[in-house]
Protein backbone atom coordinates (compact mmCIF):
# COMPACT_ATOMS: atom_id res chain seq x y z
CA UNK A 1 0.00 0.00 0.00
CA UNK A 2 1.51 3.44 -0.99
CA UNK A 3 2.35 5.90 1.77
CA UNK A 4 0.72 8.82 -0.07
CA UNK A 5 -2.15 10.59 1.60
CA UNK A 6 -5.76 9.65 0.24
CA UNK A 7 -7.19 11.84 -2.83
CA UNK A 8 -10.91 12.80 -1.36
CA UNK A 9 -13.44 13.31 -4.20
CA UNK A 10 -16.61 14.95 -2.94
CA UNK A 11 -19.57 13.76 -5.34
CA UNK A 12 -22.14 16.05 -6.45
CA UNK A 13 -25.84 16.03 -4.84
CA UNK A 14 -27.08 14.21 -7.58
CA UNK A 15 -25.47 11.14 -9.83
CA UNK A 16 -27.75 10.29 -12.29
CA UNK A 17 -28.14 9.12 -15.92
CA UNK A 18 -27.35 12.72 -16.86
CA UNK A 19 -24.31 13.37 -14.31
CA UNK A 20 -22.57 10.09 -14.63
CA UNK A 21 -20.17 10.40 -17.34
CA UNK A 22 -19.06 13.80 -16.41
CA UNK A 23 -18.67 11.76 -12.56
CA UNK A 24 -16.93 9.00 -14.20
CA UNK A 25 -14.47 11.52 -15.75
CA UNK A 26 -13.28 13.23 -13.11
CA UNK A 27 -13.22 9.60 -10.77
CA UNK A 28 -11.07 8.42 -13.44
CA UNK A 29 -8.56 11.29 -13.90
CA UNK A 30 -8.47 11.34 -9.71
CA UNK A 31 -7.28 7.79 -10.34
CA UNK A 32 -3.11 7.90 -11.44
CA UNK A 33 -0.67 5.43 -11.44
CA UNK A 34 -0.64 2.57 -8.84
CA UNK A 35 -1.71 2.58 -5.10
CA UNK A 36 -3.79 5.07 -5.69
CA UNK A 37 -5.85 5.57 -2.25
CA UNK A 38 -9.29 7.41 -2.75
CA UNK A 39 -12.21 8.45 -0.06
CA UNK A 40 -15.78 9.02 -2.05
CA UNK A 41 -17.17 11.89 0.28
CA UNK A 42 -21.43 11.29 0.06
CA UNK A 43 -22.08 14.57 2.78
CA UNK A 44 -23.70 16.31 -0.08
CA UNK A 45 -25.00 13.17 -2.25
CA UNK A 46 -29.37 12.59 -1.87
CA UNK A 47 -29.61 10.80 -5.09
CA UNK A 48 -28.04 8.00 -6.85
CA UNK A 49 -29.09 6.09 -10.02
CA UNK A 50 -27.44 2.85 -11.00
CA UNK A 51 -25.44 4.75 -13.81
CA UNK A 52 -23.79 6.34 -10.62
CA UNK A 53 -23.59 2.86 -9.07
CA UNK A 54 -21.98 1.62 -12.54
CA UNK A 55 -18.89 4.68 -11.76
CA UNK A 56 -18.67 3.65 -8.18
CA UNK A 57 -17.94 -0.21 -8.90
CA UNK A 58 -15.85 0.74 -11.84
CA UNK A 59 -13.63 2.61 -9.74
CA UNK A 60 -13.49 0.04 -7.06
CA UNK A 61 -12.36 -2.38 -9.62
CA UNK A 62 -9.43 0.36 -11.36
CA UNK A 63 -8.39 0.57 -7.90
CA UNK A 64 -7.77 -3.10 -6.63
CA UNK A 65 -6.71 -3.94 -10.02
CA UNK A 66 -3.31 -1.18 -9.50
CA UNK A 67 -2.86 -2.15 -5.81
CA UNK A 68 -5.06 1.36 -4.24
CA UNK A 69 -8.06 1.18 -2.41
CA UNK A 70 -11.53 2.89 -1.83
CA UNK A 71 -13.52 4.05 0.99
CA UNK A 72 -16.80 5.87 0.62
CA UNK A 73 -17.89 8.15 3.63
CA UNK A 74 -20.54 10.38 4.89
CA UNK A 75 -23.40 8.06 2.91
CA UNK A 76 -27.23 9.39 4.40
CA UNK A 77 -29.33 6.37 5.17
CA UNK A 78 -30.97 6.11 1.77
CA UNK A 79 -28.08 6.70 -0.57
CA UNK A 80 -26.61 4.10 2.31
CA UNK A 81 -29.48 1.55 1.38
CA UNK A 82 -29.10 1.62 -2.41
CA UNK A 83 -25.63 0.44 -1.64
CA UNK A 84 -27.38 -2.62 0.72
CA UNK A 85 -30.04 -3.35 -2.02
CA UNK A 86 -27.45 -3.59 -4.89
CA UNK A 87 -25.27 -5.83 -2.79
CA UNK A 88 -22.49 -3.33 -3.15
CA UNK A 89 -22.35 -2.95 0.48
CA UNK A 90 -20.69 -6.17 0.84
CA UNK A 91 -18.62 -5.44 -1.47
CA UNK A 92 -17.29 -1.95 -0.83
CA UNK A 93 -15.07 -0.01 2.59
CA UNK A 94 -17.54 2.15 4.34
CA UNK A 95 -16.54 4.76 6.93
CA UNK A 96 -19.59 6.94 8.76
CA UNK A 97 -17.24 10.70 8.57
CA UNK A 98 -13.97 11.57 6.29
CA UNK A 99 -12.23 11.47 9.39
CA UNK A 100 -12.84 7.51 9.95
CA UNK A 101 -12.12 6.94 6.00
CA UNK A 102 -8.88 8.73 6.50
CA UNK A 103 -7.96 6.57 9.66
CA UNK A 104 -8.49 3.41 7.26
CA UNK A 105 -5.32 3.98 5.26
CA UNK A 106 -3.24 4.46 8.37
Amino acid sequence: MSDREPKVFALPARVDSSSAAGFETDVLAAIVGEGTRLIMDFASTTYMSSAGLRVVLLAAKKLKASGGDLVLCNLGAPIMEIFRVSGFARILTFAPDLATAHDTFR
